[in-house]
């Protein structure tokens, strides 16, 4: 009896860890063909041929989106302290006493460097009182009353910053808030002065009437680039300016919006039936408030416990692997943007029916529809950080008010402020080289916690 001879490379019995490791040299000798290397293709200047599952990667400019808004959060937050940083240094700067003490610094430093702290730290500790708690009240209730006001700004703020954030999770950069609003508020403030319903039907048939007409005007931008490809961008871009001169002209045109027997472009005031209800009578902070909280819940569970949000998030990771998957791409842009429209639709109601309630004009919309963009950016385009995000651009809202009146600093600076965050934001090497932060992990931060699984080619599943 002869000795038994090891089996023989592309036998039946060849070694399962063989066929976990490279798989490529199991199947070539299980067909009996010579395995083709990659270096052999590169060098002949041919391609393997394209399979049937071949994805085409994203472009840049959506890689460079998704990365902006789902960034870390920890550039968020540090962004916030620079653009506070460079805020204090304008504030210096502008300061009389600052420019005064400064014209004789070598001969009395500690005068400038006193004055510099004195500005600051005054205008600061002004934009905490304003926008937080005021210790200079008597009582508690009156004391808590800046952070009413900035809740109160906070709301549309943050609407507007989910609508726009859903949007961003999908791959859309969704830049029509304005026109959104309008619509919503145009819709909304009709059903609030023109009908005569009983309280709380009527201001949920004018709540109703808001989220419909903003989710219409959102989706139109979706339908088109579902259907034609055209860029969300230009089209909401376009549509803001399209939803502007419309309210316009209707606030103009008696029978429409404009009050009977008034001549300025101006709504009636709406009806008490129809106005959200304040949370406390001494506070301007409304029922509105309650709406975006339950509107963050909804979209967290949306993008994170759905299918639908499932979805969302593959079209926006990829929307060419979402295609092969079986994903509706085209109708997640329709979905995105008419869910996108609706929340951005609840910031313009919650302004005609719980902010302004004596009637509006085509300046109703603030700023927040770009101020939401921001709000998104900062919140990292996820429903809990875009609320907190939101009640910080509330803050600056109502403290730069209070920064003004105690401490004489241009409300400007605020403006600066918020601006240097989308700066800071948009630039996240910049933030990481000024903090000595490392570099990210090419597939993200849960990349290094994952346990990489083998490759099991048929072969050795069969066995």
């Amino acid at each position: 009896m002869s000795d038994p001879q090891p089996p023989r490379p592309g036998a039946q019995g060849s070694d399962p860890d063989v066929a976990i490791e490279q798989p490529g040299a199991v199947s070539s000798a299980a067909t009996g063909t010579r395995p083709r290397s990659v270096g052999a293709d590169a060098s002949t200047g041919g391609t393997p041929p394209a399979g049937r599952g071949d994805v085409e990667p994203p472009s840049r400019w959506h890689t460079t989106l998704q990365r902006i808004t789902t960034g870390n959060a920890a550039i968020s937050v540090l962004s916030v302290l620079l653009a506070l940083l460079v805020g204090a240094v304008m504030i210096a700067f502008t300061n009389e006493r600052v420019q005064e003490t400064s014209a004789y610094f070598f001969a009395r430093p500690g005068d400038t460097l006193a004055a510099i702290w004195d500005a600051v730290s005054g205008a600061y500790s002004a934009l905490f009182q304003g926008s937080v708690y005021n210790f200079r009240r008597d009582t508690f209730v009156a004391g808590i009353r800046p952070l009413t006001e900035t809740l109160t700004f906070a709301t549309p703020l943050i609407a507007g910053g989910l609508g726009v954030g859903l949007a961003f999770r999908v791959g859309m950069f969704n830049i029509g808030g304005r026109g959104q609003m309008l619509i919503a508020a145009s819709v909304a403030g009709w059903v609030g002065f023109g009908f005569d319903l009983p309280w709380g039907l009527h201001m949920l048939v004018a709540l109703i009437g808001g989220l419909i007409g903003g989710a219409l005007w959102g989706g139109i931008a979706g339908f088109l680039k579902a259907r034609t490809g055209a860029h969300e961008v230009i089209v909401t871009i376009m549509l803001n300016y399209v939803a502007f001169y419309l309210v316009s002209w209707m606030l103009r045109t008696p029978g429409l919006l404009q009050a009977p027997g008034s001549s300025n472009p101006k709504t009636p005031a709406m009806q008490d039936t129809a106005t959200f209800p304040d949370l406390r009578p001494q506070f301007n902070l409304h029922f509105g408030f309650l709406l975006v909280i339950v509107a963050t819940v909804v979209v967290w569970w949306i993008l994170t416990r759905s299918s639908l949000g499932f979805r969302f998030r593959a079209v926006g990771e990829n929307p060419n692997a979402a295609r092969v998957a079986g994903i509706d791409v085209r109708a997640m842009y329709v979905y995105a943007m008419l869910i996108s429209g609706a929340l951005l639709g609840l910031a313009g109601v919650s302004q005609v029916l719980g902010t302004v309630t004596t009637g509006f004009t085509a300046g109703i919309d603030a700023g927040i529809g770009f101020d939401a963009i921001t709000v998104a950016l900062l919140g990292r385009s996820t429903p809990w950080g875009i609320f907190a995000a939101g009640i910080l651009f509330g803050a600056f809202k109502a403290g730069g008010f209070s920064m003004q009146a105690a401490e004489g600093v241009p409300v400007e600076i605020i403006l600066v402020v918020q601006s240097l965050i989308v700066l800071f934001i948009a630039a996240p090497p910049l933030v990481r080289t000024i903090f000595r932060l490392p570099e990210p992990k090419p597939g993200g931060p849960r990349e290094g916690r994952r346990r990489p699984r083998p490759v099991v080619t048929k072969e050795v599943e069969a066995k």
